[in-house]
């Protein structure tokens, strides 16, 4: 296992000066802000698919619908787990002097909860559509909800790396 002393990563020069440590260090603060913001939304997501179970018109849904519904349910509870990981692998190696695989670990586990959250943003909008308007309204919505999210999610997002490493000095690229 890599320790902040010998992890080659950690002595690239970035033009910030810090330590190897203080680097973990700040970036696990990252990764607890954008959890704190992922949890949130998660959390609210959540509470509404919990909710409709104990609305009176959750009787008129059919069988198809109740399953998405349920699927929606474990995608939630899925998301909520990925977006903890981090914090439980914190809890378990705490003082351990691995904050660098720490913060590698979450970075990973909110990718994937991030993957998850766009599922479960989806999935929900499909569930409203085709309860309220029909299966047609939500298979519309989702295509133009996943165009979105591509757009500002991945293809954004992967420009605005492009232009930053093309910025850098070859020594320094793809580093935070």
């Amino acid at each position: 296992m890599l320790t902040p002393s010998d992890d080659p990563r950690d002595d690239l020069r970035d033009g910030r000066p810090e330590s190897a440590a203080q680097r973990a260090d700040r970036n696990w603060a990252d990764v607890l802000q954008e959890l704190r913001v992922l949890q949130t939304g998660t959390q609210i997501l959540t509470g509404f698919l919990l909710a409709l179970a104990f609305q009176p018109a959750f009787a008129d849904l059919s069988g198809p619908q109740r399953i998405g519904y349920l699927l929606l349910v474990g995608l939630s509870a899925l998301t909520a787990i990925l977006a903890l990981a981090p914090v439980a692998l914190h809890r378990a190696v705490f003082h351990r002097g691995v904050k660098p695989i720490v913060v590698r670990y979450g970075h990973r586990a909110l990718i994937a909860a991030l993957s998850a959250v766009a599922l479960l943003l989806a999935g929900v909008v499909a569930f409203v559509f085709d309860v309220v308007v029909g299966v047609e309204a939500a298979v519309i919505a989702v295509v133009v909800l996943v165009a979105v999210i591509l757009v500002l999610w991945v293809v954004g997002p992967a420009v605005l790396r492009r232009i930053g490493d093309d910025s850098r000095p070859s020594g320094e690229k793809g580093r935070e």
